[in-house]
């Protein structure tokens, strides 16, 4: 149902200033930073009322429920990823896009975490238009741009999911315990094992790199 969906549904009337000093985006920023402190399984309305020294029911005049407070987070810190200058050739573009794209969300570890979500946040959809455009100047059309764009849009998603997940563990005797894991099972997980599964030379950042790189040697068109 559309209702359940924050991006579609009407808006209803705000209060006024005068009666709250709240705004909404006042609201999302303090969720960002809650969220940052914390991640999302301890952010509750209550707790972020308390954070802005309001009381629920002010709260509550803004944001109906705390899935609306994700979404309007996980907007919120996609308008952090630089949007690309209209003249920057289609590649580049694109790669700069992208790159900031899962840059924004990994200073925001709890993001990847929301993306079952529907993803139609002006944020969103402002650098998703920008994507659509810059495929389009590169000569895609048809299937082939709309298969384009799910494939980029796919791969910096999933790709900041996992690199979250793995940034999580963090702690090197976790990962350690991962690596001797696989490779204590080598009859098992022989390519794993053997191919540089659990290789360190190569950081998360250098392997979405050349992925990317990749995806865009196959996906655009040579000039």
């Amino acid at each position: 149902m559309t209702d359940d969906v924050l991006w579609l549904r009407e808006e209803r009337p705000r209060p006024s200033r005068r009666a709250t000093p709240l705004t909404l985006e006042r609201i999302i920023s303090a969720a960002v930073a809650a969220l940052d402190s914390d991640g999302a399984e301890r952010l509750t309305m209550r707790r972020l009322a308390e954070r802005l020294e309001v009381t629920s029911t002010a709260l509550y005049w803004h944001v109906s429920t705390k899935e609306d407070l994700l979404a309007l987070a996980l907007d919120h810190i996609v308008g952090e990823v630089p949007v690309p200058a209209p003249q920057a050739s289609p590649r580049a573009g694109i790669r700069a896009l992208l790159l900031g794209w899962r840059a924004a969300m990994l200073a925001h570890p709890w993001s990847p975490a929301l993306l079952g979500r529907p993803l139609l946040g002006p944020h969103v959809l402002a650098r998703t238009e920008y994507l659509q455009a810059a495929l389009l100047r590169s000569g895609l059309d048809g299937a082939d741009l709309a298969a384009a764009r799910q494939t980029l849009v796919s791969f910096v998603l999933g790709a900041s999911m996992a690199d979250a997940t793995w940034r999580r563990l963090g702690d090197p005797d976790v990962i350690a315990k991962v690596r001797a894991h696989i490779l204590g099972s080598a009859e098992r997980y022989p390519a794993l094992s053997t191919s540089g599964f659990t290789d360190a030379r190569w950081s998360d950042d250098d392997l979405f790199d050349t992925g990317l790189n990749h995806l865009l040697d196959q996906l655009i068109p040579a000039p």
